[in-house]
């Protein structure tokens, strides 16, 4: 019992100096400001690239190309244009009423805007869409999403500028303060010389094998001649 207890305390005094360590500690602040850093610049492009967009219909959000369909999934439900059965992909905000009507058509029901179960057809279709920005796509499609990729890009070019303002205004006091700590250092030394530390004298250099092998073969060449 006294062993698992003394192993209890080891590792508990283990993970205490672990989590006290200066960089792990840095490390655990600087991901928790980061994340919250992120969240800030998120928003704040977001809402730049709002103002940036009001006329586009949809802002961000409707900026996406929807890719050709390749299968039934993508090709979206069955409506009735005109007697003739048509698979739409996406669709208009504006057209979503029309929308409505032409998707109960195809189903054999006759259906108004004015209808009781308008509402319920309606929630129906869109439930086979995804909304993005004032389009429909249907769920199973491909999009590229430009919006989003803008979005992404400008965050990051955001974020490297704050982070190399921080870093060179770290550097240029990181700097400032080896400086003072070197004119410090020294005019302590002008004032007590007698504690300034000797200067190094460079040591002979090290042999090498090169001078090893010449060293052996001027023994030689001295045997020989003897």
């Amino acid at each position: 019992m006294a062993k698992k207890v003394k192993k209890i305390k080891n590792l508990w005094a283990d993970f205490k100096a672990f989590i006290n360590r200066g960089n792990a500690f840095m490390l655990a602040v600087g991901v928790v400001i980061g994340g919250a850093f992120n969240a800030v610049v998120t928003s704040f492009v977001n809402m730049l690239l709002s103002i940036a967009t009001w006329p586009v219909p949809g802002g961000l959000k409707g900026f996406i190309t929807v890719l050709p369909a390749l299968t039934p999934a993508q090709r979206g439900a069955a409506f009735d244009i005109n007697g003739e059965i048509v698979n739409l992909q996406s669709f208009s905000m504006a057209e979503a009423n029309q929308k409505v009507i032409e998707f109960a058509k195809a189903q054999n029901k006759t259906l108004t805007v004015d209808s009781e179960d308008f509402i319920q057809w309606k929630n129906s279709l869109l439930s086979l869409y995804d909304q993005h920005g004032t389009t429909f796509t249907s769920k199973g499609s491909a999009i590229i999403d430009w919006g989003g990729l803008l979005t992404a890009i400008i965050s990051f070019l955001i974020v490297a500028l704050v982070l190399f303002i921080v870093v060179k205004f770290v550097t240029i006091a990181q700097q400032k303060k080896a400086e003072l700590e070197a004119k410090a250092l020294e005019q302590y030394y002008e004032k007590f010389p007698e504690k300034r530390p000797a200067p190094v004298e460079p040591g002979a250099p090290q042999p090498t094998e090169l001078d090893y092998l010449k060293r052996i073969t001027e023994l030689l060449e001295k045997q020989e001649v003897k």
